[in-house]
């Protein structure tokens, strides 16, 4: 299946898992249109000062792939600076929050794969 990205389905979500402001998501493909097992396959849009609330993956791991901006991580035990070409997993009851600590926005790609 392809699809362009005029055809992309655009969600915006107010203080997305307790966070500040509105993000907006793009989804790529809905989990309906999977046979896997799939929560979320699109990017992340998170505007500058805003940010997705601390939570967790039970049951399910989550790939964050930074496209672009500056993003602070907090796995629960750290804080790290997350920028473009980082790479995060979080699963087996795990759980992040991620801040916009930038000027631009801060774009990243998501996949949720249930177990």
């Amino acid at each position: 299946m392809i699809r362009k990205k005029e055809n992309m389905e655009i969600e915006e979500r107010e203080k997305m898992r307790n966070g500040e402001g509105k993000i907006k998501i793009l989804h790529f493909f809905k989990k309906e249109e999977f046979k896997a097992n799939i929560r979320l396959c699109g990017k992340l849009i998170i505007n500058p000062g805003c940010s997705i609330g601390f939570h967790q993956h039970i049951d399910e791991d989550e790939i964050f792939i930074i496209l672009k901006g500056e993003g602070l991580l907090f796995d629960g035990e750290k804080e790290v600076i997350v920028e473009q070409g980082d790479a995060i997993l979080t699963g087996n009851g795990a759980g992040h929050s991620i801040k916009n600590i930038g000027e631009k926005e801060l774009e990243i790609i998501a996949f949720i794969a249930k177990y």
